[in-house]
This record gives C-alpha cells, structure tokens and sequence, in this order.
C-alpha cells in the first residue's frame, strides 16, 4: 500500500487517502472567520498531522519519527509519564498498530485550528462485563513545521451494560495500545495452545509463555477486562467443554467432560455452569437430548 510520508500531497488527496483505509469521513474545511494567515497555519498544521498519523496507521516508524521536533514533549497521561525525542522510538514501538487493519476506531475526523490539532479514537476488547473499550484522544501541537508537543489522554469505559469510568491511570508502562496487543495475545495464547485443559495452569506459567509479566496480566485481567484469572482460565474451559457436549452422542457423561476441560472440581464447575448458561449441567443436557430426538424425528 503506497504511503504518503514526506511527499507533497495537496491536502485533498490526504483527505481522500484517509477516507479509503479508515480514517473518519473527511470533509472540505470548516470555514474559519479568522484571518486569511490563520486559515493558512490552520490548513498547514491540519496537513502535518495527518501526514503523521497515516504514517503511524501504516508502521512506518521512521516516517513517523521524522514529523517530530528535537525537543518534542510526549505527554502520555494514561501511563502518567513524559517522553522525550531520545525515548520515543522505543515507545511507539510498542505501541504503533502491528496490522493494518486493526481495530481501531476513529470517533472524530482530525480537526485542526491554528497550531494545534485534535485526534479522537478507541480501541475495544471483550472483557468479562461486555464490551471495554479506551477512548483516546490526542492535542497535536506543531512549530517550526514539526511536532513540538503531544498530549495523550485515555480513558477506560465499559459499554455494556454501564458506562462506568475505570481507572485511567497504568502504573506499569502500558499503554492503551500495548493493552490491546496483550488481550489479543493473551486471547490467541488461549485459542492456539488450550492452555486451560492443565488443571494446575497458574496465572505465572501464562504470562511466561505469552511474554508479559505476572502483574502485567494480572493488570489486564482485574483492570481492564474486569475479571479474575480464574474466572477466565474457567470461561475458556466452559466454551471447551459445550463445544464438547454439541459434538457428544448418548449417554453424555458431563463431570467426565468437565475434567478432561481442565476443571479440577465439580463444584467449580457447576458454579460456572450456572453463572454462564442460567441452568444446571443436567437440565442443559436434556434440552440437548430433546432436540436431538425432535430432529430424528423429522
């Protein structure tokens, strides 16, 4: 896909460009009741920034480095932290999208005035109340023809079924775009290598073999997608385990399958049973027996 980093682009093409691969619809120019100059900085400051921001959407870390000024202040209020020009290539490193088609959605089309544009977006992920998503946004603030200042702010908001603020404040140097990449890791871990079908998994063994650190799990799981990990380790052996009954055949032996899931006791499985389809084990596997006979029937 062609980029438009460090070409002269008119600033209708980059509009069009951004509207083909997902940026927010972009309109012509609000008109400005300011003088002819400002209209001018605002178009140049909108024009820079948007450059920037394809160039970041894409994984272009150089393009992307090339828009800052030297003595660029990165304010990141999420992480409560302020990056300089040395550390920043090592941050959105980290942080920059790794496909280019991943979720994130823009909620706003980048507006400018003056010297300063605004950026809004967030990234969703499925946690254990619904959906979370972190809504972002970014004051973009351009001198000299370069990004002199960002200030980044996020917040974490449940969309189902409240829409109650969490904290937003990561003591552990995660960004809401590094928190995103773990739940996708920490979800691909568990769908590639069953993890959970071990009755002794522990939260260590986990984030271990997914890269990450002990608290650095247990941060997304308690924080962010609002559930323990045993909670999810025990969702993960469920979604298993009906798996395992629609594919069963008479007589269903359902404590046998709870164990070969990975559940290390009945109890534990009847609770999430329960909290998970609103019925016991045995009344859920006679709705199966019934409607497997209403089909032989036909």
């Amino acid at each position: 896909m062609p980029l438009l980093c460090g070409r002269n682009w008119p600033l209708s093409a980059l509009w069009n460009f951004g509207k083909l691969h997902g940026l927010p619809s972009a309109e012509p120019p609000m008109p400005d009741i300011a003088a002819a100059d400002d209209c001018q900085h605002t178009h140049a400051t909108r024009e820079l920034v948007l450059r920037h921001h394809l160039c970041w959407r894409h994984r272009d870390l150089d393009g992307v480095m090339s828009y800052y000024h030297p003595d660029i202040q990165y304010h990141d209020f999420f992480q409560n932290r302020v990056i300089g020009y040395a550390d920043l290539r090592e941050y959105l490193h980290a942080s920059m999208p790794r496909e280019a088609d991943e979720a994130i959605e823009h909620t706003d089309r980048i507006r400018a005035e003056g010297d300063t544009a605004f950026i809004q977006y967030r990234i969703t992920l499925r946690g254990g109340q619904g959906l979370v998503s972190f809504r972002t946004s970014e004051a973009i603030t351009v001198r000299d023809g370069l990004i002199w200042r960002v200030n980044e702010y996020a917040s974490l908001v449940h969309e189902q079924p409240t829409q109650a603020l969490r904290p937003t404040v990561s003591r552990l140097g995660l960004s809401p775009q590094q928190l995103g990449h773990m739940a996708k890791d920490l979800q691909q871990y568990f769908e590639r290598r069953q993890p959970y079908l071990d009755p002794e998994l522990d939260l260590q063994r986990v984030a271990k073999e997914c890269g990450y650190s002990r608290n650095q799990i247990s941060y997304l799981l308690n924080q962010v997608l609002g559930q323990s990990f045993y909670r999810y380790v025990n969702q993960a052996r469920l979604q298993h385990l009906l798996a395992a009954l629609d594919d069963a055949t008479p007589p269903i032996k359902v404590d046998d399958l709870a164990f070969a899931a990975g559940f290390n006791s009945l109890s534990a499985f009847y609770s999430a049973f329960r909290q998970h389809t609103g019925q016991s084990p045995k009344a859920y596997v006679k709705q199966i027996s019934l409607r497997a006979r209403a089909q032989d029937s036909e």
